[in-house]
């Protein structure tokens, strides 16, 4: 359960090289003091409005092959609504346009073509440019794809007679002969020269059979979003086969189309329903053949989340889990015969993580791996064989992120953070030989350093932020960390921030006793007064996917706390045991089929010692708010603890378990069949008839995550007790509940006036 408002901990497990729409990537910052001179107070207008604080954005352009450089897009100067796509030379600081505005007008229309996303092909002499893009599940990512040749400046339109904006993940072979790519759920490729039509490699697909696409479930919590791979020879695609006959339709309403309502039909695996039965197929291009591999099992009680080519070895490498996801199988598959051979088995008591796609190394003899097998995520490196598993990370530290993998060099670089979960820093790891860990980002830097590292580990894009200081992303030499240049300031936002009447955020570690420790922020309010007692407001997620206590900067929703600090509230957070926080297995995993139970209880054990510590808290004034995960745990603590909590604002909840997909809610909870107490308990619809406060509930109508049916079902529940509450729908928006004009301003706005109401600010 994926939300928007906290940091995940985790990056997404799509194969590469898939070209969609491309999001902006936000730039990351340095600590500082606050200024005593105050500025003009935030305001909801400030933050949400039309006119809000402008926050500098860093482009997310494709590292050069070589490392030299990278490109942008960029608005063109000459064509109105045009775009040019630009490489920067980082030594030389030098600017080229590659391909202008001027150069992609089609003729038929006189207009140039936006450039939305793209990719070159390997010998540099082609571009795939992704345009028009429509909105497909949670990205723009069908479209028109078109085919540029730099030598001759041709421009072609890929697809034959395909519909406008109905093509999906299109890529270049590594030879850059052909381009594939998805349509109507079937893969079709066409060659990048001459005029030959495409071609139909599958023929099946249709609304229940997809091909070369994640379906919805495997695309939420696996990342896969395109379900293809070409292979290093260019002659196989790999690919998914979703047979998602069975599939449980859900149903969503839109009541703001017209006349009349549409429903929207979503094929959703609930907890304890039927999956779809997924396949891993491998297509010679040249004849058209289809080669299954074979996987024991049965295809609904079995996940393939990743996929990929063993280096050049000519073998698929597949991850292959149980239902439960605590065992998994890593394979090596022949693709013409379909035979595969075991690697090794990952096995855990509660779970274990898919790995991304793993850099192989040695010609495919050997690759990268983490795993948690000692207790902490570290990297290892093993043979294809399976009869080595080299440890490269040793230490009590998790390993939070792998980066870059260099061969040649010989280093892995990856962040961590061994001595405080709250901040992130870089760490660079040998390949070979004895195990030695060095950091990289110099010492003394506090808060969260993020790292887009080109080839050859020359120069980085690195961004960096802190809780109270605004991102700042500058080009470095990762080689001696000098800055190159300085590529986002976001001195407006700085400014904001340095001019605040509010003191330094604190970090602070809670302990609860019996060998439990929690860490959290505490932003204490304006003129802040130690006699006087002030309202508590939490910010909550607590749940695998995220970790809200980080020193890191937290975008609008940090602008709105400190907002908030400004008129008289005490804003706080807490990580409680299970929060995706570098802390160990054990810690994570501690919450195994007791999902919601021991993240709330931590909650309210913080709470009340925060008060028995801090006299400046005002006990009859505790108020707690979240969103997805961190709506539930709301939901929990004001149902299970009334008399701690007395205003509660769940965003986009979950309020029954058993409303949620399969692949999430199982892997933490297991089989409801088996643990159908741990469901009941983890669910807070459970205790609804607890409430004694004040509880504003929010949802979406058209979330197609965590549906509006919880919202209803939990109206029901309340509605039967009894209980008074207050409840805001918010039509066809999504789990984000941010699309069309002035949502979050209406939003935040409503969450303000409620805490203004029922948990008035100030210190008395």
């Amino acid at each position: 359960m994926r939300s928007a408002l906290i940091l995940a901990g985790l990056a997404t497990l799509c194969p590469p090289a898939a070209v969609a729409a491309r999001p902006a990537a936000q730039a990351v910052a340095r600590p500082a003091t606050p200024s005593a001179t105050p500025s003009a107070p935030l305001t909801l207008e400030r933050i949400f409005g039309d006119h809000a604080i402008p926050m500098d954005h860093v482009e997310g352009g494709e590292w050069t092959a070589d490392g030299s450089g990278y490109d942008a897009i960029e608005p063109s100067k000459d064509v109105e609504g045009g775009t040019d796509l630009v490489r920067y030379d980082v030594a030389r600081n030098g600017r080229t346009i590659m391909v202008a505005a001027r150069d992609l007008v089609v003729p038929a229309t006189g207009k140039s073509i936006a450039i939305q996303d793209y990719a070159w092909s390997a010998d540099g002499k082609r571009l795939l440019i992704f345009t028009n893009g429509a909105r497909f599940r949670r990205t723009r990512a069908l479209g028109d794809y078109w085919l540029f040749d730099l030598a001759a400046r041709t421009l072609r339109r890929i697809g034959g007679d395909a519909p406008p904006a109905s093509l999906m993940y299109a890529g270049f072979s590594p030879d850059g002969s052909r381009i594939a790519y998805v349509r109507g759920n079937n893969l079709y490729v066409e060659p990048t020269a001459g005029d030959a039509p495409p071609r139909q490699l599958t023929r099946d697909g249709n609304d229940l059979i997809v091909n070369g696409l994640g379906d919805w479930v495997y695309e939420e919590e696996f990342g896969l979003a395109r379900a293809w791979s070409w292979s290093p020879d260019s002659k196989t695609i790999a690919f998914w086969r979703f047979d998602t006959s069975g599939v449980g339709t859900f149903y969503m309403v839109s009541n703001t189309v017209g006349q009349y309502s549409r429903p929207i039909p979503l094929q959703y695996p609930k907890v304890g329903t039927t999956n779809s039965a997924v396949r891993v197929g491998t297509i010679d291009v040249a004849s058209g053949a289809t080669h299954w591999i074979a996987l024991a099992g049965d295809p609904r009680q079995t996940y393939v989340p990743q996929m990929s080519w063993a280096g050049t070895s000519g073998k698929v490498f597949l991850q292959y889990a149980n239902r439960l996801q605590n065992n998994y199988q890593l394979l090596l598959a022949d693709p013409a015969s379909g035979t595969t051979r075991p690697v090794f088995t990952e096995r855990d008591a509660a779970w274990v993580e898919a790995n991304d796609d793993p850099t192989w190394l040695d010609g495919g003899r050997r690759f990268t791996w983490l795993s948690e097998r000692d207790g902490w995520r570290h990297l290892y490196v093993a043979s294809a064989d399976g009869k080595r598993m080299d440890l490269r990370t040793p230490g009590k530290f998790d390993v939070v992120r792998l980066l870059r993998v260099d061969e040649a060099q010989g280093w892995a670089w990856f962040t961590a953070s061994p001595d405080d979960p709250t901040q992130r820093y870089l760490y660079r790891a040998t390949l070979t030989g004895t195990p030695r860990v060095e950091r990289v980002t110099p010492a003394g830097q506090a808060g969260t350093h993020s790292y887009d590292i080109a080839p050859g580990a020359h120069w980085a894009r690195h961004t960096v932020s802190a809780i109270d200081r605004a991102p700042v992303t500058e080009m470095i030499d990762l080689t001696t960390q000098a800055t190159v240049r300085v590529l986002a300031r976001n001195t407006a936002l700085q400014d904001v921030i340095a001019h605040e009447p509010l003191g330094p955020t604190e970090f602070t570690r809670l302990d609860l006793g019996k060998g439990v420790s929690v860490d959290a922020w505490i932003m204490k309010p304006a003129g802040f007064d130690p006699a006087k007692r002030y309202p508590v407001l939490f910010q909550v997620y607590g749940e695998p996917w995220g970790q809200t206590v980080a020193d890191a900067w937290g975008g609008n929703t940090a602008l709105w706390h400190r907002m908030l600090a400004e008129r008289g509230y005490i804003v706080a957070s807490i990580d409680p045991r299970g929060t995706n926080t570098p802390r160990g297995r054990d810690w994570r995993k501690s919450i195994y089929r007791r999902l919601g139970v021991i993240g709330p209880e931590d909650y309210a054990a913080s709470v009340r010692k925060l008060i028995a510590e801090r006299p400046y808290i005002d006990p009859a004034r505790i108020g707690i708010w979240g969103w997805s995960g961190g709506g539930s745990s709301t939901l929990h603590a004001m149902f299970r603890f009334p008399d701690l909590f007395r205003t509660g604002i769940a965003v986009a909840a979950v309020s029954d378990q058993m409303l949620y997909d399969t692949i999430y809610q199982e892997r933490y909870m297991g089989l409801p069949s088996d643990n159908a107490a741990g469901y009941k308990a983890g669910s807070p619809i459970t205790y609804a008839d607890g409430l004694k406060g004040n509880l504003l509930i929010i949802h979406g109508t058209g979330d197609d995550n965590v549906h509006y049916q919880n919202l209803e079902q939990l109206e029901d529940r309340l509605i039967a007790a009894n209980k008074p509450f207050t409840m805001m729908a918010y039509p066809d928006r999504t789990h984000g509940i941010s699309e069309k004009t002035g949502t979050s301003l209406h939003l935040y706005s409503l969450m303000t006036r409620y805490l203004e109401t029922n948990l008035p600010p100030g210190g008395r």
